[in-house]
């Protein structure tokens, strides 16, 4: 594959760096979008070999990576969702195909909403939207106490707490969000640095506490595939991509491996990239 071209888009509140990986080959497909949140560009080095003969774009939403937040504004979903249309935008205008992980699947949701014309097809992996699932309630809780957790003791304490939250499997229990967690358990240093810029930590809430716009996502349907991880049934996002295919009248596709199944051995948390490039590579030509 190419070498990667960098290039910066000054968008209201930040500066945001992308990436274009250009076809080995001439192509009539359309540039594919690899995109995440809180993971940056780097993330996805390895899903983007796997499609030597298409157009790849990366990009670090503005509170991560080479991006910088040049605002003070919240940074919720539609935020990073109208910064990924302006990136669409400035190579072209689309429609692009997008690969979307975790929160970046509900940026893409939001921006598929928003301008529809610029997506021709969207796979949005685990969307991690505690509203729709029947726990809604603990499920938010715990988030929020997450954060608090966070902007009280830091970042281990909070990290520690998520650990544990991403391992649930099943309802969150209801006091879940009382329940201590250990760092040290983790690895995780107990005492506060006193730093409060995590990408994850401090954008969960608004990333967890998102309303998907079924009403205008639901007649563009037939352009949405929702995935779920094999190896991550019963966890959070799982059963919150389950139940977004299910408002949308969709069945969920079942992708190899775990919530980051794409990634490579680089990340220390390596999934099955090579069979979820194939399942990708399948759906995108099933639904292109």
């Amino acid at each position: 594959m190419a070498e990667p071209r960098t290039l910066t888009l000054d968008v209201p509140g930040a500066k945001l760096a992308y990436d274009i990986r250009d076809a080995e080959d001439g192509t009539a497909e359309p540039p594919l979008l690899l995109i995440g949140l809180p993971m940056d560009a780097g993330g996805f080095h390895t899903l983007a070999g796997h499609f030597p003969d298409r157009t790849v774009v990366t990009y670090d939403p503005r509170v991560t990576g080479r991006s910088e937040r040049t605002g003070t504004e919240p940074v919720t979903p539609e935020v990073h969702a109208d910064d990924v249309h302006r990136v669409i935008s400035a190579i072209g205008g689309g429609p692009v195909d997008i690969f979307a992980s975790s929160g970046g699947a509900l940026t893409a949701l939001a921006l598929l909403g928003r301008h529809p014309e610029q997506v021709r097809t969207l796979v949005a992996h685990e969307p991690p939207t505690a509203p729709v699932l029947p726990d809604r309630e603990e499920a938010m809780a715990a988030t929020a106490g997450i954060r608090s957790i966070y902007e009280r003791d830091g970042f281990g304490p909070a990290m520690a707490k998520f650990i544990a939250l991403s391992s649930v499997k099943g309802p969150i229990p209801r006091d879940f969000a009382d329940e201590p967690a250990d760092p040290a358990a983790f690895g995780l240093p107990a005492e506060d640095d006193g730093s409060r810029g995590d990408p994850l930590l401090t954008n969960m809430v608004a990333v967890t506490h998102y309303e998907v716009d079924f009403d205008a996502l639901g007649p563009l349907s037939e352009r949405i595939v929702i995935g779920a991880g094999a190896a991550s049934e019963g966890e959070l996002a799982h059963r919150a991509a389950v139940e977004v295919a299910e408002r949308l009248g969709i069945e969920p596709v079942i992708f190899p491996s775990h919530h980051g199944g794409f990634l490579g051995p680089e990340s220390g948390y390596a999934g099955e990239p090579d069979a979820f490039a194939a399942t990708l590579r399948q759906v995108l030509a099933g639904t292109g």
